[in-house]
């Protein structure tokens, strides 16, 4: 998700992880769905929903006409039709989709936990019985769940907030960031720096204000250049005598390139232990032969 280029702000307050820096500098921006995707989403639910009810309604209203059912067995079967349609369903759907239903999938979203992991039962129970309160009861019919989508920052309306979830926009592709080379100032210096483990979000961070530097006015440049290699510097020794956003090239370069070395390494000793592992101990007969 590219940043505002007239915005000092670079994106470190996704919450947890939502932002991840894969190995081959990918980034994956996975941010909340908007409101007005979310409602449109709880909309087209909620009108499934309806019209599930309505013809299960029906089937019913038909099956104990013909059988001529009494009238207390018919309200029975309503009120369990009725909570089938609007929590059963629901709970079913989420369940075994994961977080998806119909209006998410129309508008791109899944419901996931705060931490991004997936939901189980426990979190669709909560939503779907609040949702029922939220979305069908008078005189709210949605009311309560659009006031607390506005008020949250994820979009977080009543039964989320209880069941610790928020809809998840999917529809973000991740974005090769460019890749390039140390400099050439600092290629004594790469040989023998010491780099230790950044967290996650500055390394993101990093990466996003290298691929948009470009898009900055120079003061603005200098001055978020300035403020990432102050945090950076923190788990980087020697310092190089050199502009800050040199330095921060650097540090991504080499970064990536001692990672990428760490799994050929990794790959190299997996492939010299693949004969022991697969072989047979000494003098121990192959049951496979013949």
């Amino acid at each position: 998700m590219a940043a505002d280029p007239d915005s000092e702000w670079i994106d470190d307050h996704a919450p947890g992880e939502d932002g991840t820096l894969t190995g081959e500098a990918v980034t994956l921006d996975l941010h909340p769905t908007g409101f007005v995707l979310r409602a449109a989403g709880a909309l087209i639910d909620a009108v499934a929903h309806v019209i599930v009810f309505i013809v299960a309604l029906m089937a019913v209203g038909i099956s104990t006409g013909m059988l001529g059912t009494e009238p207390a067995v018919v309200a029975a079967l309503v009120i369990v039709t009725l909570v089938v349609c609007f929590v059963g369903i629901p709970i079913t759907v989420e369940t075994l989709t994961k977080g998806k239903s119909l209006g998410k999938l129309v508008v791109g979203g899944r419901i996931v936990r705060l931490d991004g992991g997936s939901i189980g039962l426990r979190q669709a129970a909560i939503r779907a019985l609040v949702g029922v309160i939220e979305f069908y009861t008078p005189p709210l019919f949605g009311g309560t769940a659009a006031l607390f989508g506005l008020l949250t920052a994820r979009t977080q309306r009543m039964g989320d907030l209880l069941a610790g979830t928020y809809c998840q926009y999917e529809r973000v592709s991740g974005r090769v960031m460019p890749l390039f080379g140390i400099p050439p100032e600092l290629a004594a210096w790469s040989r023998i720096v010491d780099v230790a483990r950044m967290p996650t979000q500055l390394s993101r961070r990093i990466a996003q204000f290298l691929a948009q530097a470009t898009q900055y006015s120079p003061d603005r440049r200098a001055r978020l250049a300035a403020d990432l290699a102050a945090e950076a510097a923190e788990f980087v020794a020697p310092l190089p005598p050199v502009s800050p956003e040199l330095f921060l090239a650097g540090v991504t370069v080499v970064r990536r390139e001692r990672e990428a070395e760490a799994l050929r390494l990794e790959k190299g000793r997996l492939e010299r232990l693949q004969p022991a592992l697969k072989g047979t101990p000494h003098d121990f007969p192959d049951l496979t032969a013949g």
